[in-house]
Order: C-alpha cells, then sequence, then structure tokens
C-alpha cells in the first residue's frame, strides 16, 4: 500500500516511552518537530532529564508511522512558571517516509480565526480540533498571544494540545498556514482562553529554524544590528511622545496621527522604534519582564499590537506597497486596489510608517498610497502612525500631530503651568465631544465641515517638556494655541451643529405639509407624492445635500400651497 496523508500531514503526537500520548507537534520535515518544552519535560527527555527520548507518532499519514526522538542540541528553552519561550526543537532518530516539509509562516496577530488539533485526556490517540479567535497581547508583558474561544460549549484547548500547530482558517492568502504552536490553556468556569508561541518569537529563540519560516517581519523599522534605545524614556519630550502614541496605538482610536522624528527637534527616531519593539514578537525575547513592567505608564505596548512597522528611507512606492502586500497576505495589485484590500482589512490593520519624507519620493509615496490610506483611516478603523523628519505635505489628512517642534508666540506676561494644564485639560474634554459628534453625523452631510486636527496630544508633550523648566515662555505659547485650538472645535461644532438643526428642520417642514396635504387630498395623491418621495429620500440619504433637499422640499411646499389654494378658491 502506498504512502497516503491528509492536508495536514504535519500534525504528530508526541508520547512518552510507553506511547501514552502527553501533546502534540509540528513535523518540518522529515527530521524535525516542534513542540512545547514543557512537554518534552513532562516526559522526562529535556535536557538531563531521566528519559533519553520520546516517541513522535503520525496523525495524517496511513500507514501510521512512529520514530523516537530526542531535543536538538541547543534547542530546547523553558521558563517555568512565566509567558515566556517553552519550545523545543526535536530530531527524529530516523527520517519520517512522509516527504512533509512544513513552513511557519509569519503573520499579524491581531484578528482571525485559527485551528489547532490535539490530544486531551477524553479522545485518547485520536486527536481533537479546535476552533479558536487570535486576540493579540494576554498582557503587558510575556511573549505569548491570547486566543479566544470561537463557540462556547464546543472543544476547547485543554491538556494535550500544547505543542498543536496553529492554522489560519477562512478565507485570504494564509489559509491553512501554521503560524505558531500552542503553549498553554486557561479555564475558570465560562471563561475559557489560550495561548499561543507565534512564528517570530520561536524564530528568535531557535534561529536553526529560519529555512522552515516564510512571510515579512512585523517590525521593519529599526535598522539591523541597532542596539535596544533603553535610555529614551529618560528624557522627558520623547517620554511625553511615547506616552501619547501609546494611547493612541492601544485604545479604542482610530486615524492617522503624523509624528515628528526629525533629529532637530531633539525627538529623533529611537524612542518610535523602542515603542515598536514593545508589540514585536520578534523582539521580545530580549525584553524582560522586569523592564516591560518597570517601564512608565503608558510606554508598552500590547503583543502584537503593531501589525506591521516599516522605514521608507530610500524605499519606492512599490517596496512599501510589497511590503505591506506580503504582510497581509493581500491579493495586490494597482494603487487603488491595494489601498482598498488594507481599508478593507478585517480587524482593522494598525500600521507604523517612517522616515516618510526620506522615501525615494516621498510626494508619490503620499499620494498614490499613504495619503488615500490616512483619509479614510478614521471611517474605516484604521490606526496609521506617519514618521516625518520635517513637516508632512500640505493637503494630507490626518487627525493628530505628535509634532515635537517648540511652540513659540508672542504674548504678554507669564502663564503658571497648572492653568496651562487645566486649559489643555478642557480642550481634551472638547476634542472628545467633537470627534464623538463626528462619527455620529460627520459623515452624515455632503460638504461637512472637518474635523480639526486634534491639538491637545501635542500641547500635552510640550507642557511635559516646558513643565520641567519652569518658569518658561513655551508655557504661554501653548496656553495660547489651546485657545486657538477651543476656537476651532467650537466654529466646527457650531458648523455642524447648524447642518443638523437644518436637516431637522426640513424634515418637520416636510412632514407637516405632508400632513396638509393628506388632509385636502389623501394619502394616495400620485402627483404629489412624486415630489414627496424625492424630497424625503433626500433628507434621509448620506451624504445629505442640504442645498439640493431644500430645493425639493420646496418644490412640494409650493406645490402642495398651490393646490390648497387653488382647492379652496374653487370651493
Amino acid at each position: 500500500m502506498g504512502h497516503h496523508h491528509s492536508d495536514k500531514p504535519w500534525r504528530v503526537r508526541v508520547d512518552d516511552a510507553d506511547g501514552t500520548p502527553c501533546g502534540a507537534g509540528v513535523l518540518l520535515d522529515e527530521w524535525h518537530v516542534l513542540t512545547c518544552a514543557h512537554v518534552v519535560r513532562k516526559v522526562g527527555a529535556a535536557p538531563g532529564g531521566s528519559a533519553a527520548d520520546l516517541q513522535i507518532t503520525s496523525v495524517a499519514c496511513r500507514q501510521e508511522w512512529t520514530r523516537t526522538a530526542r531535543v536538538a542540541p541547543g534547542s530546547w528553552v523553558h521558563r517555568d512558571g512565566t509567558h515566556r519561550g517553552d519550545v523545543a526543537l526535536l530530531r527524529l532518530d530516523e527520517p519520517a517516509d512522509c516527504g512533509t516539509r512544513t513552513t511557519l509562516w509569519r503573520v499579524p496577530l491581531s484578528g482571525g480565526t485559527v485551528s489547532v488539533y490535539g490530544f486531551p485526556d477524553a479522545s485518547g490517540t485520536l486527536g481533537m480540533g479546535a476552533e479558536a479567535e487570535l486576540a493579540g497581547s494576554g498582557g503587558r508583558e510575556g511573549e505569548w498571544g491570547l486566543l479566544n474561544q470561537v463557540r462556547p460549549g464546543g472543544p476547547w484547548i485543554e491538556p494535550g494540545y500544547s505543542g498543536a500547530g496553529v492554522a489560519v482558517t477562512g478565507e485570504g492568502e494564509f489559509k491553512g498556514r501554521v503560524i505558531g504552536i500552542v503553549v498553554a490553556d486557561y479555564v475558570d468556569g465560562d471563561a475559557h482562553a489560550a495561548w499561543m508561541l507565534p512564528t517570530e518569537t520561536i524564530q528568535a529563540y531557535l534561529p536553526q529554524i529560519e529555512p522552515f519560516t516564510d512571510g515579512v517581519p512585523t517590525n521593519d523599522l529599526r535598522p539591523p544590528d541597532t542596539p535596544w534605545p533603553d535610555d529614551v524614556l529618560d528624557d522627558s519630550l520623547r517620554l511625553a511622545l511615547t506616552q501619547e502614541l501609546t494611547r493612541l496605538l492601544d485604545g479604542e482610536w482610530a486615524g492617522a496621527v503624523v509624528v515628528g522624528t526629525g533629529a532637530a527637534t531633539g525627538a529623533g527616531s529611537s524612542w518610535l522604534m523602542r515603542l515598536v519593539d514593545t508589540a514585536d514578537p520578534a523582539a521580545r525575547p530580549s525584553l524582560s519582564d522586569a523592564e516591560l513592567t518597570g517601564a512608565p505608564g503608558d510606554t508598552v505596548l500590547g503583543l502584537g499590537a503593531i501589525d506591521a512597522a516599516y522605514n521608507a528611507r530610500d524605499k519606492s512606492v512599490e517596496d512599501v506597497q510589497g511590503y505591506l502586500v506580503r504582510r497581509f497576505g493581500l491579493p495586490g495589485g494597482g494603487d487603488r486596489e491595494i489601498v482598498h484590500q488594507l481599508l478593507r482589512r478585517r480587524p482593522p490593520a494598525c500600521l507604523v510608517v517612517g522616515s516618510i519624507d526620506r522615501a525615494e519620493d516621498p510626494d508619490e509615496l503620499v499620494r498614490r498610497l499613504l495619503g488615500p490610506l490616512a483619509a479614510h483611516a478614521r471611517t474605516r478603523g484604521l490606526r496609521l502612525a506617519l514618521g516625518f523628519e520635517n513637516q508632512p505635505p500640505s493637503g494630507m489628512s490626518y487627525e493628530v500631530s505628535l509634532d515635537a517642534e517648540q511652540l513659540t508666540a508672542t504674548v504678554p506676561g507669564s502663564v503658571t503651568a497648572e492653568a496651562v494644564e487645566a486649559a489643555v485639560r478642557q480642550l481634551t474634554a472638547e476634542e472628545d465631544a467633537a470627534a464623538l459628534l463626528q462619527a455620529e453625523s460627520g459623515l452624515t452631510f455632503f460638504a461637512a465641515p472637518r474635523l480639526p486636527i486634534a491639538a491637545a496630544p501635542r500641547l500635552r508633550v510640550r507642557t511635559a517638556v516646558a513643565r520641567g523648566a519652569e518658569p518658561d515662555h513655551e508655557l504661554a505659547a501653548i496656553h495660547l494655541h489651546a485657545s486657538a485650538a477651543r476656537a476651532e472645535v467650537a466654529r466646527f461644532e457650531r458648523e455642524l451643529g447648524q447642518m443638523i438643526t437644518t436637516v431637522e428642520d426640513l424634515r418637520r417642514t416636510l412632514d407637516v405639509h405632508r400632513v396638509r396635504a393628506a388632509r385636502y387630498f389623501g394619502d394616495e395623491d400620485l402627483a404629489l407624492g412624486d415630489l414627496y418621495a424625492p424630497a424625503a429620500r433626500e433628507l434621509r440619504t448620506p451624504p445629505i445635500d442640504l442645498t439640493a433637499a431644500r430645493k425639493r422640499v420646496r418644490r412640494y411646499i409650493d406645490e402642495v400651497n398651490r393646490r390648497i389654494e387653488q382647492t379652496e378658491q374653487g370651493a
């Protein structure tokens, strides 16, 4: 009988010397299996353990095969009691006659459904599948990605799944790809979760698996061999910038933020590189839990919070597009297709692009890719951080500016830091209220006023710097900018509020005259109905063109009045 296997031939079971299932693994090729270090320890086959080897059994091949295996030299990583490491590379004593070669993929961890196949006690040696949803980080520290249960009451990850390959389900270029391994389960009453070790973290621990990996990295922002910038948070400017960007990227906010990274401002880009590293699965193994938990508040992102980070310096538009297409597994195509695919991605992506004004052709990069993404980021839920060493191009759309430049203004007298902080707090509240109004009604109208660029984040940054050198002439400038920003917000709310009031008045007026018309001519008057329907539709279908709506309502009212007058004269 010839050899046959399923479409997931990489699925294997890890057994002890007696053939008792202890976990799962991923068959990489005829010689190597990837699994959890704690599974190997459970069997007793860890380096220095009681057993010389363990057994690997196929669950996807017919005929089934079993091989003994042992930990490959320098390939066992286990940090008991932490959310770190827990991976081992095994070498079979004899090759598996399977012909399988498995690729581990680097992919975003922010969302999507996956499947796993393990060997819980209830299933014996047969195994059982379970579905899960990628949920990003399980906490501020550690290196494990969180998995949430998809179907309550259905099969779920438990002991026996450790080491199982995590495979992408659903549609898209990554369908069926293995993106990591299960490392732990969590059950507390009705709460069910689990953790996985992603490909990039596994490779950071075991560089020897590089031939079995594919996909572009999460973080292409920091140049290779650049040391971890561990002193940036000692500087008040870089600390404040880090905290503001963390709050934007790690919360519910959506939109485009322009980030100043020019060395002339004193900020540079080291703070941005450090922040991206805190979310990077490949960088986490080099960062201790003490470094992550001991950092100041709002300076550490959750694991996988950033889906992609790219340094555009000296890169063409095609280079940046190519990275994003490969990173997200997009079909690709022309400029419009790529922008459309990125905006449609679910869950919405979180992207960081640095040194944009040092790209091969910055204007083309903004015109063809980053500008269209920024223009629709808020409405599509995209979080987009765009780094410029100088000022962004005029006309580019964005919601927040984190320009690190010092503020200057000729202002008589002085202002205390407390007064400035109070003014910025008031501005923050008003900008938040305006953003909520924009979300509720801004897309309702054609030619609606544009929400002003949020100024509070930048002013909080400059206040943190200026307060440290009080008395400081910049404090007065910050206070002046806060007042000007509040005036802009008030103008926006006034103009949009007037549009909301106008459409409500037109709707009431239209309804009043419809009732008048019905009293005279009934509800079935076709001629009046032909005028009423487009007027009502104009007032209910976004984006509402108030000029056109006024004309249609006026036309209907004039006809109702004319008909009523004609009827009364005839009577």
